[in-house]
């Protein structure tokens, strides 16, 4: 019976134990619910452009005792955070409502998640829902949207700083600073110089000043002692002890009482003492703040004059030879200065001219520099004058940075007899680095094949003067004008005769035949020359023909 009323006893326990289990997951379950509740997320669009912005908003309500962290940073991929806004808090019921807003975008069309955000209430961590966003294509309608044609690359030209230019302007404008310094230097001096006063008097005018400068009534007794104190060593730094001004007060008598003690000067034991009890209350108003009354400051300043004046009669009268030796000396420290003056404005010009070639060999490459500066011969006829000139008959018509000389040229007895005349004008040569050669041939019959031939023979000549490995090329030309003829063009290689080896030369050879002539340019440039392309270009633009008709021709 007792089993069995313990039995029954053990069951109404569990019984009782598992009713208020179920009772606290109960009421777990509808806490939770209640704080999941309190959150609610939403946006104001779910098909957007692309680019546009979603508002996406995160809604709290919450007791006023509550710590509320809403997301922060980039956590809303695939979607893009552009802006946060500032949470919007609004009293309700006696709690707080806390609506948090975000904009986002996203800039490629497509289906999004806006993936769940994580929203942390005191110690518990709560996750919104996921939202389905589409974001569409920007419709473009071809149609009526005005289309251009691509336009073509174009050359841009290098710089047209011309650094000889400047440095034309930047050198007179150093010289001309360096000057105007100088002189305004000079002038400050000799009005110092003119201005300066004997040490005496000096001392007396500074006093008088001090006087005027009502420092003691504005309660200023560190400026008063600070001036009056300066001005007595001034004058014993310039009249009795050049360390006068740089000592210290104790320094300062200690050297009195020695200059007096070697005889140099006769002071009164008397003076010395009264200067440094006036030192001393000096150093104790400037350093240690002492207060001293007008009466005391103008005592001190009468026996300053007083100590002056005694020094200054006690000081002997300087010597003739004491004054020239002194006027020497002067002449000497005026001569150093001046020479001083000279070396720190060389080098403060040549510290110049280092850091501007520094500058703008960095910028421009030291050989653009080097050749703007120094020069370099080619480069200076590509910017020089230009010529266009008339030269054989009939005529050659070429735009050259320099006149061609006429030759003599002898041909060969074979060819002599069928030329009635040859003109045979040139520049240079090919031991030179640069060559232009102009030639005008009239034939008393037509010539077969005489524009080939004529090619052959100037290659020959180019052999002949040294040339080696002569590629050729060979194509049709046309000049501005519309006059057609043969050029060949190529490179070789001829002895440099200042170091052991080859340079390699570029040339270009135009022939052109009409009734009974042939006129022939010829030009050779060194392949390493960096302006002579340009040249070579305007020279070989420029060419142009007289023609001759037939009854010319029999003429």
């Amino acid at each position: 019976m007792q089993q069995q009323t313990r039995n029954i006893s053990q069951m109404s326990f569990r019984a009782i134990e598992r009713s208020a289990r179920n009772l606290i997951l109960i009421c777990l379950i509808l806490t939770a619910a209640s704080v999941q509740a309190q959150i609610s997320t939403s946006v104001d669009t779910t098909n957007i452009r692309i680019g546009e912005e979603i508002k996406y908003s995160i809604e709290v309500v919450a007791d006023s005792t509550d710590l509320v962290l809403f997301p922060e940073g980039q956590s809303f991929q695939p979607l893009e955070m552009i802006e946060s806004y500032k949470v919007d808090t609004t009293y309700e019921q006696a709690k707080y409502r806390l609506i948090k807003k975000y904009g986002l975008t996203q800039f490629d069309s497509g289906a999004y998640t806006i993936p769940p955000q994580r929203i942390a209430i005191n110690d518990k961590v709560f996750s919104s829902d996921s939202i389905f966003i589409e974001v569409a294509d920007v419709p473009v309608d071809t149609t009526k949207q005005k289309m251009f044609e691509i336009k073509p690359a174009i050359t841009v030209g290098g710089s047209s700083f011309n650094f000889l230019k400047f440095l034309y302007w930047l050198l007179p404008i150093l010289v001309l600073a360096g000057i105007g310094w100088y002189l305004f230097r000079k002038k400050k001096q000799r009005e110092a110089e003119e201005i300066q006063l004997p040490p005496y008097e000096e001392a007396l005018v500074s006093l008088q000043k001090l006087d005027e400068s009502n420092l003691l009534s504005r309660n200023r007794s560190k400026d008063y002692y600070s001036q009056l104190t300066e001005i007595v060593k001034r004058y014993l730094d310039r009249e009795i002890d050049e360390t006068a001004l740089e000592s210290t007060s104790d320094e300062l008598i200690e050297r009195l009482q020695l200059h007096k003690d070697a005889g140099n000067f006769e002071f009164d034991q008397e003076t010395i003492q009264k200067l440094d009890q006036i030192l001393k209350r000096a150093d104790l108003v400037k350093f240690a703040k002492l207060e001293l009354n007008q009466v005391q400051a103008s005592a001190d300043r009468g026996a300053i004059e007083e100590i002056i004046t005694d020094t200054h009669e006690a000081v002997p009268e300087p010597t003739e030879e004491e004054l020239l030796q002194n006027e020497i000396y002067a002449q000497e420290q005026r001569r150093k200065r001046k020479q001083k003056r000279i070396v720190y404005g060389s080098l403060a010009t040549l510290l110049v001219l280092i850091l501007t070639t520094v500058i703008f060999g960095s910028v421009y490459g030291w050989g653009k520099l080097k050749d703007n500066v120094i020069g370099h011969p080619t480069k200076d006829l590509v910017e020089g004058q230009w010529y266009r000139s008339e030269y054989g008959i009939p005529s050659v018509v070429l735009e050259t940075p320099f006149v061609l000389k006429r030759l003599d040229e002898e041909l060969p007895q074979e060819i002599a007899e069928a030329v009635k005349s040859n003109r045979f004008f040139a520049y240079g040569s090919l031991l030179d680095r640069f060559y232009v050669v102009v030639s005008t041939t009239e034939f008393s019959q037509p010539l077969e094949g005489e524009l080939d031939a004529s090619l052959e023979a100037s290659l020959r000549s180019f052999e002949a003067q040294g040339a080696k490995n002569l590629l050729v090329k060979k194509e049709a030309f046309e000049t501005g004008k519309g006059v057609k003829g043969l050029k060949a063009y190529g490179s070789f290689e001829s002895d440099n005769p200042f170091v052991k080896g080859y340079d390699t030369q570029n040339y270009e050879m135009f022939v052109f035949g009409q009734q009974g002539a042939l006129q022939q340019v010829i030009i050779a440039w060194l392949d390493s020359d960096p302006y002579a392309e340009q040249m070579i270009e305007r020279i070989r633009n420029s060419i142009e023909l007289e023609v001759q008709t037939a009854q010319q021709a029999k003429k």
